[in-house]
């Protein structure tokens, strides 16, 4: 890679959703992405830097100018960029991606495999939007029609009650072995109150639970993975661990069934990687979710999951959910993510 010629920029692209869309951090109706280019004379490539309010930790009052600091320092290369931006994964990420982009041959293939080539695709689960209890079982109802086995619902945001009205209503109507539930807490549960509500979702027969507690508790989260009756899924506890030494300090304290990655949050590839491998080293079960990226993020995220021969459903089926994306060779097929490279990619950013 011929780096001394190569150019770099930055732009922002506001990504609207075709509907508000229920977190446990508020209704989202827009989302910010900022895009890293690189370019010579003859070839050019493309990363997405997504931010989510409220869980990434990079510094937002100073985003801007560290991208521009990047885009003047590009020669650097990524490696040097790479440590100089851990206070910033999402970058980190960004930049990664850019970098793949542009020693490839099509700066849309990052990693080349039977998914980019349209022979194989990738289970990912159905994920069920927070709301009032008729909208999440009109989505749930919506998706098991379209063909998914595996459904995530985010829990926490109405009472407990009802969400455990909705669980019931699922399984009056499908068993585990037709419908494999996941249910996201986002740490909403209090330390005292979180092992009985466990219990009580246990009856349900659930795949497993996402941060029943919120991150940074980590010998109240290691005595629920101890106690639970239900398989516990580490996702904020994983960010802003940077240090290896660290990560695994923390799986060998929590001893979580399950760690969930999210490249923009954990350092990109290279972040996700080293999670990958302690995970598989204390024989710790994981799976990847995007992080509502546009479809050039989603777009990495896929192919390099796909690299990691991991059969559990993924969560990755983020794609369409905005008016204004780049229209991409992904696709939905059933309950699975597809690359169809005979499709094309609309360049809606201006590259």
């Amino acid at each position: 890679m011929q780096i001394l010629k190569m150019k770099a920029t930055y732009f922002k692209h506001t990504l609207n959703f075709k509907q508000p869309s229920g977190t446990s951090r508020g209704v989202l109706k827009t989302k910010d992405s900022w895009y890293i280019k690189l370019e010579n004379d003859v070839k050019y490539g493309i990363g997405e830097c997504g931010l989510l309010n409220g869980l990434s930790i990079d510094p937002t009052e100073e985003y801007e100018a560290t991208l521009h600091w990047v885009c003047e320092n590009i020669h650097l290369g990524l490696d040097v960029l790479y440590l100089k931006l851990a206070d910033y994964p999402s970058i980190q990420f960004g930049l990664e991606m850019a970098f793949n982009s542009f020693s490839s041959s099509n700066p849309y293939v990052l990693f080349p495999s039977e998914f980019t080539e349209g022979k194989k695709g990738m289970v990912i689960n159905g994920l069920i939007w927070m709301g009032e209890k008729s909208f999440m079982k009109s989505q749930i109802q919506e998706k098991i029609k379209q063909g998914f086995s595996c459904i995530k619902l985010k829990i926490g945001a109405i009472d407990f009650t009802s969400e455990l009205d909705l669980l019931r209503y699922i399984r009056s109507e499908f068993s585990a072995s037709e419908v494999e539930l996941r249910v996201d807490a986002n740490g909403a549960f209090s330390k005292d109150s979180a092992l009985e509500k466990l219990k009580q979702l246990s009856e349900f027969n659930l795949h497993s639970i996402e941060q029943p507690i919120a991150a940074g508790q980590w010998e109240s989260m290691a005595d629920l993975c101890r106690q639970t009756p239900l398989p516990i899924a580490l996702d904020e506890e994983l960010i802003g661990l940077k240090d290896v030494t660290k990560k695994e300090k923390a799986l060998l304290t929590i001893q979580p069934q399950y760690i969930i990655l999210k490249p923009s949050l954990i350092g990109g590839f290279k972040g996700s990687q080293e999670w990958i491998d302690l995970a598989n080293k204390h024989h710790i079960k994981w799976w990847m979710t995007s992080a509502l990226e546009s479809n050039i993020g989603l777009n990495a995220i896929s192919q390099f999951t796909f690299t990691q021969h991991n059969e559990m459903p993924q969560g990755l089926g983020t794609g369409s959910l905005y008016t204004n994306n780049m229209q991409s060779p992904l696709t939905i097929e059933g309950e699975s993510i597809m690359y169809k490279p005979e499709y094309d990619w609309e360049n809606k950013f201006n590259l």
